[in-house]
């Protein structure tokens, strides 16, 4: 491997441990708290996302009913070809987009907004359409990607997916959720096992 290639490794750490230092700095504490708030007391939550970001809030969804908050993916191809039905009166729908304009989730406001869900938007660009629309807007942060072009999505999934971290652990909090809880829904693998096992 040359030098060159092992430095590559050493600044994507570099880089992607900056980001998350830096991005303390755009926490709204009462944009996140509304956020909380909806997210704490709605019966159902979506997520939608292009790309990385679709994938991120994918994660998102798990880690929302991980804690016992009922959450779906929705693929912005299938939410304009009914798959939105799943959504009701304020219900949650999260959209990821950096830029904010990602045309293929313009559509998926539209219903929302007509079907009276609340929308929580992760951008980088406050006065994107994403943003406008939205109920609650969360600030996304990205120094730099950690490949040599800046191209590819790195430092913005793992800044994506920090503010879904800490949302779930806010949520954790407003809402009480306990171990146990979790033990009884998660009775597979090592961490079913140390739960469980606590149970008892």
């Amino acid at each position: 491997m040359r030098p060159e290639t092992m430095n590559a490794i050493r600044q994507a750490y570099d880089i992607e441990q900056a980001c998350i230092q830096e991005m303390k700095d755009y926490i709204d504490d009462e944009q996140f708290g509304k956020a909380v708030d909806l997210l704490s007391t709605a019966t159902r939550i979506a997520a939608a996302g292009c790309g990385h970001s679709g994938i991120i809030c994918q994660h998102f969804a798990h880690l929302m009913c991980c804690i016992e908050r009922p959450a779906r993916f929705i693929s912005p191809a299938e939410a304009v070809h009914g798959a939105t039905g799943y959504l009701q009166k304020d219900d949650v729908m999260v959209f990821a987009s950096r830029g904010g304009k990602t045309k293929e989730l313009l559509p998926i406001l539209d219903i929302c907004k007509a079907k009276g869900v609340k929308v929580i938007t992760v951008t980088e660009n406050l006065e994107s359409p994403l943003a406008l629309g939205a109920d609650v807007v969360l600030k996304q942060h990205v120094n730099r990607e950690t490949d040599r072009w800046n191209a590819q999505g790195t430092t913005s999934t793992t800044a994506l997916c920090m503010i879904f971290h800490a949302l779930q652990a806010a949520v954790i909090e407003e809402t009480g959720y306990q171990a146990e809880q979790f033990a009884l829904i998660h009775p597979g693998g090592a961490v079913g096992e140390r739960l469980n096992n606590k149970a008892l």
